[in-house]
């Protein structure tokens, strides 16, 4: 554990990527194969089922600590992280021997795993001990992997890399090895540097990212070197036929197949050794049905009859990935869009589809689509370039994605909580609200588009004009103003205000503004879509 408690420190405190790589090079080159498989397992983003709720860790650190519990909230609310207020008010300041030392695996496989199935005094004898036991770098870790919350500051491009650096493999075959499900062992280790890739017949392939298009698109050189097609607002998603199994994929790399039994049972007609990349949609007739719709047949535990007619749901494949067993991936968009339209425009009307091209001949009259994709219930337009091959991640050139302007309106600061990392000492979360005549409703939390400067400037107001707190959030006074952007909007009634926006961000801070100039809640609700019929 002490080797990877100094892996983490040495990712946490650069931003280099080069000494990122080198970092997680060296460590997992001198692990042993079971502790290399869980560092990576974890580097990757994946986490294990958690064992400690953080209300029991904070009634144990109060008791354990001989302090009030107010005192500690004060303290978790001034540090803005658990673990690290575990390990501050706990961990013994002695340098623990390299006998008490025990592998990343066995942290996991002997300790953390087993907790869940422990009565809570055991659970606490053994959480305990651990914080009176290791020094303060090991502690904050176990409190991290504890709680599920442990966020290493690396993306899965830059593992990939450090992987396909020791090994010597190509980035690819790593990449397609590490999705979908597997477990961190000794075996899959070996087999990882062995290159013998996914064994599993259900496997997916990893996912190409778009990038978002900045620039106008006449950058992009001849019109007719690239491929139009509608952005979808559903699930990301695969569909892998192969050994007489059909799975259904979400970007996320789960397993959706009995959410969506009419695409599955759609993609039962597809021959052996097909893969098709594609989207999940909500989808009435001819009509997509807004995202929230699918969100609500997602949150179901069980599908019922009523919500299989009420939402129906449609996968539109709009790229080939395998065929008759083969990886099309290096084939060039143009062939792998012809081979899917010959499978897929034999098959009835249904649940699963193509995703039309847009056959707008020019850049100007492209644009004018894309002016039309709201009111489609669309995103905007994806543009991919006829001759690139499905490459991996996020890779810029080939795929981009030209989006609508978002809308935007201007909210009022009500709330702030501390952010996470380097950044858990600071307020950088925050809850706006918006008029409801004479009142202040929250409608939306936003985490970025400030600039460092700006974060440290409001920090310091807001620890000098807080009005209550709550545990680590602090109420404001109503006095600041921001723009905000955000994606789509939708009724909720999860909500106090009745509506939930997507992806809001920070577009800027408004300090010609004052309050009572901020938007109403009346202007946000004349924004949602219609609500589809029967």
């Amino acid at each position: 554990m002490r080797r990877f408690a100094a892996l983490f420190e040495s990712l946490d405190t650069t931003t280099s990527t080069l000494l990122k790589v080198d970092a997680m090079v060296d460590y997992l080159r001198g692990a042993s194969a079971s502790d290399a498989a869980w560092a990576v397992y974890v580097l990757m983003g994946r986490r294990v089922k958690r064992s400690i709720g953080p209300a029991l860790l904070h009634t144990w650190l109060s008791e354990e600590a001989g302090l009030p519990q107010w005192l500690v909230e004060e303290t978790y609310g001034s540090i803005g992280d658990l673990a690290e207020t575990v390990a501050l008010l706990i961990a013994p300041e002695s340098i623990v021997t390299e006998a008490d030392d025990h592998s990343l695996s066995d942290w996991f496989e002997q300790r953390i795993l087993p907790l869940s199935d422990l009565p809570v005094a055991a659970q606490r004898r053994w959480v305990v001990g651990w914080w009176r036991e290791l020094p303060y770098r090991e502690c904050f870790l176990v409190n991290k992997l504890l709680t599920g919350s442990l966020r290493l500051g690396v993306s899965r491009a830059l593992v990939t890399r450090a992987l396909a650096e020791l090994f010597g493999h190509a980035r690819t075959q790593i990449e397609r090895a590490l999705i979908g499900a597997w477990n961190p062992s000794a075996d899959f280790w070996r087999a990882l540097a062995l290159n013998e890739g996914s064994t599993h017949a259900s496997h997916p392939y990893p996912f190409y990212l778009a990038s978002p298009l900045e620039e106008p698109a006449q950058s992009l050189g001849s019109r007719e070197e690239w491929l139009a097609e509608w952005k979808w607002d559903g699930i990301r998603g695969q569909i892998v036929r192969r050994s007489g199994e059909c799975t259904l994929w979400s970007r996320g790399e789960e397993i959706i197949t009995e959410r969506f039994p009419e695409i599955v049972s759609a993609a039962g007609s597809l021959p052996a050794g097909t893969v098709l990349d594609g989207e999940v949609l909500a989808w009435r007739a001819d009509d997509v049905l807004p995202f929230a719709l699918l969100q609500r047949r997602i949150g179901r535990r069980t599908l019922s009859a009523k919500i299989l007619k009420d939402i129906p749901a449609r996968f539109l494949a709009y790229d080939l990935l395998e065929w008759e067993g083969e990886d099309w991936r290096p084939k060039p968009l143009r062939a792998r869009r012809a081979q899917l339209q010959r499978i897929l425009e034999p098959l009835p009307r249904g649940s699963l589809g193509l995703s039309s091209a847009i056959d707008s001949p020019s850049w100007e009259s492209l644009a004018s689509a894309r002016d039309t994709a709201r009111a489609k219930g669309v995103e905007g337009l994806m543009l991919k370039k006829w001759d690139s091959a499905y490459g991996t991640g996020r890779q810029r050139g080939a795929w981009w994605k030209w989006k609508t302007d978002p809308f935007v309106f201007d909210g009022v600061l009500l709330y702030a909580a501390p952010g996470h990392g380097r950044r858990s000492n600071l307020y950088t979360d925050y809850t706006f609200g918006v008029w409801n005549g004479d009142a202040l409703v929250s409608v939306a939390k936003a985490y970025s588009g400030l600039s460092d400067e700006e974060i440290r400037r409001l920090d310091k107001w807001i620890r000098a004009n807080t009005r209550e707190k709550f545990g680590i959030v602090r109420s404001v006074e109503p006095v600041h103003v921001f723009e905000l952007a955000f994606e789509g909007i939708a009724q909720s009634t999860r909500h106090k205000s009745g509506i939930a926006m997507r992806f809001p961000r920070i577009k800027q801070w408004r300090t010609d503004k004052a309050a009572g100039e901020a938007d109403t809640l009346a202007n946000l609700q004349a924004l949602l879509p219609r609500q589809p019929h029967g």
